[in-house]
């Protein structure tokens, strides 16, 4: 046992667990991947519900009367409202505080129970979201479907990555993220559709329609079994083996499970897993799970996301080109997370990581310099010519691509497979507080921050793509094909510690 923390085999004694890839893992997987819906359909729904002028007129008037009366008005701050903004990031907050609660259920009472707390919370928000009367309802139910964003993000990509076989944890793990792609697309498609409905009501099926996301996690926790981590962390190991058995698809599954057992024995002597958590040893795995989801918000992904069809119409783009544009994006997320999906295990981590980062900036840059020539520093309104406005979506796309087989999974995914199980769901929970504490602050200061640095915005999301870059580049080791109990961090951070 190396003292900077994790055990370093030597060459060829990586171990090797015998299993298959079932239909009963495959589809297990699927339905517990389906928990990712509810976090990417508001991440969707919330930007095309503040591009409705039914919306803003009702809730959010001042926005409104400048976007719609004010023509003098510097197109990068039509939307800078504090309240509008707060409507999107208090969801995150919610977030950030129930993932710490989280941690305590998971590992108790089974990671099941988080997801079912996760869908019946989600639920609840969507219902008085979709009914709200005021801005104060809106708030209310975005803090519960922010407490359920909390406990689905916690507890799905560990669920994932215990129940895969180590050989396939990378594709089956992005199923999560593939599922929050869905629900982006879906959700532009239905701001899209209901944007047209007469009498200005459309929002309110956008809003509302996320219980349908909420209740398919919440019917797939009550199906789902538990994983064979949790049953033996809870003492039931003649079931969890029973369990193992099923999962790997061969009787003789002596040697995985004995080590489980022993990484749960160790996990039992562990009275405090977040004081165990800030042990040396664990020094270089939390650097990772604190680094990684930091940079993957500092991408400018969410911001791009979550203020797509606004986006859009601030350089120009209108009512519905906007919508179009972020059904678009939308599209692109799904169909590059495919992608990763089959070369996570394939390409590696690594590579996907550099990869997708190199492509991210180049964009940045491109895209800054395209919103630069049209709009300078003053930002004056004035109409986008179609070539120009494909060129902006073209390479918004290209960058969505770009973090959607890259950064996007594998800031999930990562984190949730390089902890043991005696400090993983803490970890899992310091890895969601950190995403949501990050993605929080940018939904909240971004339209601002698009105000004052107007074009300028891109290239600090530029910067930090750089760093993270060189961040993976220096300290990342390879996860692919490791089981998760004998999950390996080979570099040594000892020179910048």
């Amino acid at each position: 046992m190396e003292e900077g923390g994790g055990f370093d085999p030597g060459p060829g004694d990586e171990k090797e667990y015998p299993g298959n890839l079932t239909p009963y893992v495959i589809v297990t997987c699927v339905i517990a991947a389906m928990g990712g819906l509810i976090f990417g359909y508001d991440i969707g729904i919330s930007g095309g519900v503040t591009s409705m002028d039914s919306f803003l007129e009702k809730f959010f008037p001042s926005v409104y009367r400048k976007q719609r009366e004010d023509h003098s008005t510097n197109m990068y701050c039509q939307f800078d409202s504090h309240t509008l903004t707060l409507f999107t990031s208090s969801l995150y907050l919610a977030a950030l505080l129930s993932s710490l609660v989280a941690s305590t259920v998971t590992r108790k009472l089974g990671r099941k129970l988080s997801m079912l707390f996760g869908g019946v919370l989600f639920c609840a928000g969507a219902l008085i979201n979709g009914f709200a009367r005021g801005v104060w309802m809106l708030i209310f139910g975005r803090i519960l479907l922010g407490f359920g964003v909390g406990f689905a993000n916690q507890s799905v990509p560990l669920y994932l990555s215990e129940m895969a076989p180590y050989k396939y944890r990378g594709a089956l793990n992005i199923g999560f993220q593939l599922c929050i792609a869905i629900g982006i697309l879906s959700a532009n498609v239905l701001n899209y559709a209901f944007a047209k409905i007469k009498g200005g009501w459309g929002w309110r099926l956008s809003l509302g329609g996320a219980m349908v996301p909420a209740l398919i996690i919440t019917v797939g926790s009550l199906i789902l079994p538990e994983t064979p981590n949790s049953m033996i962390e809870r003492g039931k190991q003649g079931d969890a083996k029973t369990k193992l058995r099923r999962i790997r698809g061969i009787a003789n599954v002596d040697e995985e499970f004995n080590d489980l057992v022993a990484a749960s024995e160790a996990s039992m002597k562990v009275e405090n897993p977040w004081r165990n958590l800030m042990h040396r040893m664990y020094r270089r795995h939390l650097l990772l799970a604190i680094a990684i989801p930091i940079f993957q918000q500092l991408a400018g992904i969410n911001a791009i996301m979550f203020y797509a069809p606004v986006l859009f119409r601030t350089i120009g783009f209108q009512d519905d080109a906007a919508l179009v544009s972020a059904v678009i994006t939308g599209a692109v997320n799904v169909l590059a997370t495919v992608v990763s999906i089959y070369g996570v295990d394939k390409w590696g981590r690594r590579f996907l990581f550099l990869q997708g980062g190199i492509q991210m900036l180049i964009c940045q840059i491109v895209i800054t310099i395209c919103i630069a020539v049209k709009f300078g520093v003053d930002g004056k309104p004035g109409e986008l010519p179609k070539w120009y406005a494909i060129v902006v979506v073209l390479f918004i796309c290209v960058y969505v691509a770009g973090f959607a087989w890259s950064w996007g999974p594998l800031g999930w995914l990562v984190p949730s497979e390089i902890f043991p199980l005696e400090v993983r769901s803490a970890a899992q929970s310091m890895n969601v507080s950190v995403n949501m504490g990050c993605t929080f602050v940018v939904a909240q200061i971004f339209m601002t921050m698009l105000c004052h640095l107007k074009f300028g915005l891109f290239l600090f999301f530029g910067f930090f793509v750089v760093v993270m870059t060189v961040f993976i580049h220096l300290f990342l080791p390879e996860t692919k094909n490791i089981p998760i109990e004998e999950m390996v961090i080979q570099i040594s951070f000892a020179r910048v510690l």
